[in-house]
């Protein structure tokens, strides 16, 4: 690992990703950055956010900008969520542990992931007043899943994440970076049931994923769990509609970062069309492509209550731990409110659909 210093502020989050390059092992950065097959859906998630130009009301009160929002009730100051992201001790030593401080520092929520390096209980003792959520996948050891939403529930965990577009992962795994080799010693102990060995590799848990996952399983993790369920991985407005008439509290509009197959429309695209399904009945946020203040006040504008970022909070990990995911967080805080002062838009229920309009012709208005 070189000593590649931070970007300063201010700072385009691409020279995060190239300090990260600089630190990390290369099958390492390779297998955070890579999406699937030829990374076509993990570039158009990028490029789509672009398709949305910016039509700014003038002559309005920018004197002052608030950025705070609630998710699913419970107040952040920025309307960006950190994403669940897997291994994090691949980028920094302390991983999980590390990304809680920061995103308690910044006011905002940590969704842990299933297959984090800490446990659920150790990740919310470092943090204990920061607002976590918790990912996890349906697998066919039931008992599995439901240990581990009854886990982060006594952990003090506000929701759990579902992540629903992993139906594919037991037909066959994304290819993992050439010359990735996991850091010594590295558990999972998430997604482990009391009594197994902390060794148990991640791919055979990971086959355990249950491609029969329905609707009906949102009602039943609610009620193991106690908490609200959010459901990831959503990219059409009927199948939104489904989780909601399930009970979901809240649905992302996510394709996994392009990680899971690539081909998928890009998250920009699709949100409009969720948004407009389930009519203010429950919060939607998205991911995939997010890299600027501008785009997350465009995934306002289209419908989000919120955003998730994935990996610029990594690139931030990678170069500095905790205060280089807050630098990352604050960078995008100071971008989104430059333009919401471009927008005339003093808070972010002031950034309404009317505020954007596709760049091109070739796309119709949602």
């Amino acid at each position: 690992m070189t000593d590649a210093p931070p970007p300063s502020l201010p700072f385009d989050l691409d020279g995060f990703e190239r300090s990260a390059a600089l630190n990390l092992d290369p099958a390492t950065f390779a297998y955070l950055a890579n999406g699937s097959g030829s990374n076509t859906t993990r570039d158009a998630n990028r490029s789509a956010w672009d398709a949305w130009a910016l039509r700014p009301h003038v002559l309005r009160d920018v004197s002052r900008i608030d950025t705070a929002t609630t998710v699913l009730g419970a107040p952040v100051d920025l309307p960006v969520l950190v994403a669940p992201t897997a291994m994090q001790r691949m980028a920094w030593t302390d991983g999980e542990l590390a990304m809680a401080r920061a995103t308690a520092a910044a006011r905002t929520v940590l969704v842990t992931s299933m297959a984090a390096s800490y446990s659920v209980e150790e990740v919310a003792a470092v943090a204990p007043d920061g607002t976590r959520w918790a990912q996890l996948y349906l697998l066919r050891d039931a008992g599995r899943t439901r240990a581990l939403a009854e886990r982060a529930r006594d952990a003090g965990y506000a929701a759990i994440v579902l992540t629903v577009d992993g139906a594919a992962v037991p037909y066959g795994r994304r290819r993992l970076a050439d010359g990735l080799t996991l850091a010594q010693p590295f558990s999972f102990p998430n997604m482990l049931l009391p009594g197994e060995p902390l060794d148990t590799p991640l791919t055979s848990l990971v086959n355990d994923f249950d491609p029969a996952t329905t609707g009906a399983d949102i009602e039943r993790l609610a009620s193991w769990s106690g908490l609200p369920v959010v459901v990831k991985g959503v990219l059409r407005g009927d199948d939104a509609l489904h989780a909601v008439d399930h009970g979901a509290a809240a649905v992302v509009v996510s394709n996994h970062g392009g990680r899971t197959h690539d081909g998928c429309v890009a998250t920009a695209v699709a949100l409009a069309e969720v948004a407009d399904a389930v009519a203010g009945r429950v919060e939607v946020y998205v991911d995939g492509g997010i890299r600027a203040g501008i785009d997350v006040a465009r995934a306002l504008a289209l419908g989000a209550r919120a955003v998730l970022v994935g990996r610029p909070t990594l690139w931030g990990l990678a170069v500095d731990g905790t205060p280089g995911v807050v630098a990352v967080l604050d960078a995008l805080r100071e971008e989104l409110v430059r333009v919401m002062a471009f927008c005339g838009a003093p808070t972010l229920a002031d950034l309404s659909r009317d505020l954007v309009e596709p760049a091109t012709r070739e796309h119709p208005r949602p």
